[in-house]
């Protein structure tokens, strides 16, 4: 079973139906207690992450997200659950929970044409192997939507890179926490194998 988190950050209800096309069970928690003994995590949101970070410490699931992690639990972070598994956040200076040491950046226009946020499909450029990018393709491209991007401060934690004027990290993680820019489950097939990816995904991977 997967435990989505509802923190009242959007898309909660889009990724659960994602993997009920799948036939993956999974169910929508606002419940810190939940969060801390599911078998699966998946860390979705819209949003600011200065309004998200207040939910989450006002409900608790801030500290439960984090024994989640810290007990090996696999967890997939979405879009602002990317973004505030990081230290700290330029969108409205926020801190956020810190599981992976790095910043959370905006994007600068480079030239005058260059529209942010930036939103549509691109390609992943993938760096490293990990078992949810298992499949993919080098013309295979995801969904995005967004203004900021996630610079973690280890380049080992990179696994997939896009592009937006500049090259950016679109797909990051560390242990049982992995984490994408762009939205899952409104890239199509290659979303949905990710997901599937996932559900099957025991946490390991070589980092200690």
């Amino acid at each position: 079973m997967i435990h989505i988190i509802d923190y009242e950050a959007g898309n909660a209800t889009s990724v659960k139906r994602a993997l009920d096309h799948m036939g993956v069970a999974s169910t929508i928690t606002k419940d810190s207690d939940e969060v801390r003994g599911a078998e699966r995590l998946i860390f979705p949101g819209v949003g600011r992450a200065k309004s998200a970070m207040r939910v989450l410490k006002e409900t608790g699931i801030d500290r439960a997200l984090t024994d989640a992690y810290w007990h090996r639990i696999p967890i997939l972070g979405i879009c602002i659950g990317c973004q505030i598994i990081m230290t700290r956040s330029e969108e409205d200076e926020a801190n956020c929970l810190d599981l992976i040491q790095g910043n959370c950046r905006r994007f600068e226009p480079v030239q005058e044409h260059t529209k942010v946020p930036h939103m549509g499909w691109n390609r992943l450029a993938v760096k490293r192997h990990h078992p949810i990018l298992e499949g993919l393709s080098p013309i295979d491209e995801v969904y995005f939507v967004h203004s900021y991007y996630p610079e973690p401060s280890e380049s080992s934690h990179v696994f997939a890179t896009s592009d937006h004027e500049i090259e950016f990290t679109a797909a990051l993680g560390h242990r049982n926490l992995f984490a994408v820019q762009f939205h899952v489950e409104k890239s199509g097939p290659v979303g949905l194998r990710m997901l599937k990816n996932f559900a099957e995904w025991d946490g390991e991977t070589d980092d200690v």
